[in-house]
């Protein structure tokens, strides 16, 4: 296959190009797909106890969610920086980068968890009415809570990771740390393996060890190999000048504001396709895993690209950069046609897992089949937005056309497909998907303008 590419005029790059993408890439893409398997393993073991039980465990999950999600946008966003310098082997920068990360992950997760400790049942009251599930939640959360500190203290260190190329001991320490809070649920929920049954509490205390283990693992890694540009000492790493942490967050917060309303206009969005019914809500939550598992393989080459454009912008190759992103964008287009047409193809065998009756069945694989047709266009904007224009800095532009495209186009689209023009779920979701093509049009309209192509730091 890399033969193929690189013989190919059309794919054709520099020696050594698609192996550094697959170096980069098949680590991310393992961890996506480990860690969307393993959470359909923890939901469905979790709904054995009960139906109350797996309801308080989602709303809780919600917080989780959200906390996660602005971590992605400032640590992704912070790493934009990380990718340039590493271009220009500053390792002094690059440790002044991660002590802002940390900084920033500490201050979030500590306010978070007091926040969910002192108001568990108050915020689980906005995902759910039923006071049993709000109990239920509450013990989830109150433990679970004091896992938001290691996760975030690990996601500042696996980003960072990504941006300078070095993924192959992080996913394997990643990768075990989700098998153990596994093996621990399936002890601690249950009373297996000698443990205690805890039920929901028991699920909880699980992520809590995996996420302590996971950070001291990782840690211990790093500091291990005093070379390794993330063992930055207390002094190195929270050397950096107010200038640099302000102007490390003037590129952050718009993908933190970004992912946010992202996620956030998707939960609407699912609202407005539960108005339709059980099993239209039920089809969409089915239809949005399969979807998370096929996207995941985009989300590797997306990360390459963030980072190997990042790198080369740092050195000021600018036109490499250029060359590269053409590159990523002629792969992705090849990868959306063969991953749309699988889909298709095997979506009936998916519906089949699924055990639904005839109707739901068939709503299903209808919907599978609309959701696949869009995840060209909709992948074309996600390589973009996350791996080509934010990657030279240009967070403020893609935030600002990327919220209003979720909040003025999609969410209105979704809501007048099911209120007023009354259609079945697959049309109202292939109306509510028309914004990801008005996004692609703009998108590709300021990728050709160039004015994404920046130097950020100073060599």
């Amino acid at each position: 296959m890399l033969t193929f590419l690189q013989r190919n005029t059309y794919f054709r790059q520099e020696k050594g190009f698609y192996r550094k993408v697959l170096y980069i890439a098949i680590p991310i893409v393992l961890q996506n797909m480990i860690s969307i398997g393993l959470n359909i393993i923890d939901t469905l073991m979790v709904g054995r106890v009960g139906v109350l039980e797996l309801a308080a465990v989602g709303a809780g999950n919600q917080i989780y969610f959200i906390f996660t999600t602005i971590c992605y946008g400032i640590f992704s966003g912070a790493a934009v920086y990380t990718a340039q310098y590493w271009g220009i082997k500053d390792i002094k920068n690059i440790r002044k980068v991660l002590g802002i990360d940390y900084v920033v992950a500490i201050f979030m997760a500590l306010v978070v968890s007091f926040c969910v400790w002192i108001f568990a049942p108050d915020i689980l009251w906005l995902f759910a009415r039923n006071t049993s599930v709000i109990e239920l939640g509450s013990k989830y959360l109150r433990v679970a809570c004091f896992s938001y500190l290691f996760t975030a203290v690990s996601f500042a260190i696996n980003y960072n990771c990504r941006s300078i190329q070095q993924l192959k001991v992080p996913t394997i320490i990643n990768a075990t740390a989700l098998l153990i809070n596994t093996i621990l649920n399936y002890g601690l929920i249950y009373g297996n393996l000698g443990l205690p049954e805890m039920g929901v509490r028991g699920a909880a205390i699980a992520t809590v060890i995996a996420r302590i283990l996971e950070t001291i693992v990782l840690l211990t890694y790093i500091y291990h190999h005093p070379e390794h540009p993330l063992a930055g000492q207390m002094s190195e790493l929270f050397s950096f000048s107010r200038t640099m942490f302000k102007k490390v967050m003037k590129t952050a917060v718009p993908v933190v504001l970004s992912e946010s309303g992202w996620s956030i206009a998707t939960a609407i969005t699912f609202i407005a396709y539960g108005i339709l019914g059980a099993s239209a809500l039920a089809v969409v939550q089915v239809a949005s895993v399969v979807n998370e598992f096929f996207q995941s393989l985009f989300f590797g080459i997306g990360n390459a690209a963030a980072v190997m454009l990042g790198e080369k912008l740092g050195r000021g190759e600018t036109e490499k950069a250029e060359s590269y992103s053409q590159t990523f964008l002629r792969v992705l287009f090849v990868m959306s046609v063969v991953i749309t047409a699988f889909l298709i193809l095997i979506r009936g065998g998916i519906a089949d897992l699924y055990q639904f009756d005839a109707m739901t069945e068939e709503l299903l694989m209808n919907t599978l089949f609309v959701w696949s047709l869009f995840l060209g266009p909709k992948m074309i904007v996600y390589i973009l937005v996350c791996g080509i224009l934010r990657s030279g800095g240009d967070t403020q532009f893609t935030m600002v056309f990327d919220l209003a495209g979720n909040w003025l186009l999609g969410i209105p689209l979704a809501f007048l497909g099911v209120l007023v023009f009354h259609l079945s779920l697959p049309l109202a979701v292939g109306l509510s998907s028309m914004s990801e093509i008005v996004k692609a049009i703009i998108f590709w309209r300021r990728y050709k303008s160039k004015k994404w192509i920046r130097i950020l730091i100073e060599s």
